[in-house]
């Protein structure tokens, strides 16, 4: 009898383990957007396509794709409309713009501030840093993509490409999306992030 319930407790034990998959993921920040995505309460994929998810598909890890950005601070920039994907439009500012150094050149992008993130708690020092480059449309998702940033004490900013993350919208057409100002073109392949969303 006792052997028969340590083999219950076995099968159920090990049943579970089998069930239970781990988060994929190279990195923290890849474990942390497959884990979201997976979760029906944060997940922005349609139902058929999370019930078949498995993780997201994401360029290796590259630290050339790290890089230190001076940030140059435009105080005086006016609100505008950021067009959106669909009729709404999202109230921004350009909070400063971005140099730094890649592949051996040097680019700029806006960096900006919405008006209405700015409200939110937790969200007071949250700057957008949306771009485009030249793996858009094959390899990575053609609107573009995005990076999270905060308002630094000083003047020197990280980016990290490999935290690039694709709208909502190139997952569900449901979302609003602002539409990356052509500005933030970078003229090179940024092979480093997520890439393209294959629906199932």
């Amino acid at each position: 009898m006792k052997s028969f319930l340590i083999l219950i407790v076995l099968v159920i034990t090990f049943g579970c383990a089998q069930e239970k998959k781990p988060v994929l993921g190279e990195t923290e920040f890849q474990k942390e957007l497959n884990a979201e995505y997976k979760d029906a309460t944060t997940s922005p994929l349609k139902d058929k396509d999370r019930k078949q998810f498995v993780g997201l598909d994401f360029f290796k890890y590259d630290s050339t794709f790290v890089v230190k950005a001076n940030l140059k601070r435009t105080p005086d920039t006016d609100w505008f409309d950021m067009k959106t994907t669909t009729s709404r439009v999202s109230p921004e500012r350009i909070y400063g713009i971005l140099t730094f150094e890649l592949k051996g050149n040097t680019y700029a992008l806006h960096v900006y501030q919405g008006k209405d993130v700015m409200k939110q708690e937790g969200l007071e020092d949250y700057l957008f840093l949306p771009f485009l480059d030249d793996t858009n449309g094959e390899e990575s998702y053609g609107g573009g993509r995005y990076i999270d940033l905060r308002i630094p004490k000083g003047d020197t900013v990280e980016i990290d490409f490999n935290k690039a993350y694709n709208p909502y919208c190139a997952y569900n057409d449901k979302y609003s999306c602002p539409i990356v100002p052509r500005v933030n073109y970078l003229a090179l392949d940024v092979r480093a992030g997520v890439k393209a969303f294959a629906k199932y």
